[in-house]
């Protein structure tokens, strides 16, 4: 069984490519990194299936070691449908994006930007740094208080 290496290396330039896609910003790019996507998987499995053989299903001759798999064919036809019908959805939302705001690029929420800049104005970056009791058991005087019976003042007292 032998694979050529150039479908591997179109695979990987597919795939490769595809997520640099899907990672921009333009809903149109976004589309056809799914879709650089779809023609990759279906190329995995093509490649995965193995060496070619006759048709999946032969006569009652006996020769079961000249069939080819079917579960490969059937795994691309499903790709191929997956790869339509979510290529189909991101159209309509496309279209839709350019219908209301006449652009195709995702813009930043504003709500978003506000606790994004809120979050590096404050002075407390992680909760290391902070000295807010945060947790839901309040201070450890409380906790050691309950543990004993009751607080320092009671038991001075």
């Amino acid at each position: 069984m032998s694979v050529s290496l150039v479908l591997v290396v179109v695979m990987g330039v597919l795939f490769a490519c595809g997520v640099y896609l899907i990672l921009e910003r333009s809903m149109t790019r976004v589309l056809l990194g799914v879709l650089l996507l779809g023609n990759a998987a279906n190329l995995l499995i093509l490649i995965v299936a193995g060496r070619p053989g006759t048709a999946p299903i032969v006569g009652d001759d006996g020769q079961t070691g000249r069939m080819s798999d079917p579960l490969p064919q059937a795994l691309a036809l499903t790709a191929i449908v997956i790869t339509f019908a979510v290529s189909a959805f991101l159209l309509a939302l496309i279209y839709r994006s350019w219908r209301l705001a006449q652009r195709d690029d995702v813009a930043d929420d504003d709500d978003d930007l506000a606790i994004r800049t809120e979050r590096e104005g404050s002075e407390f970056t992680s909760d290391e740094e902070s000295d807010v009791d945060d947790s839901e058991f309040g201070p450890d005087d409380e906790i050691e208080a309950e543990a004993t019976g009751g607080t320092a003042e009671e038991r001075a007292s």
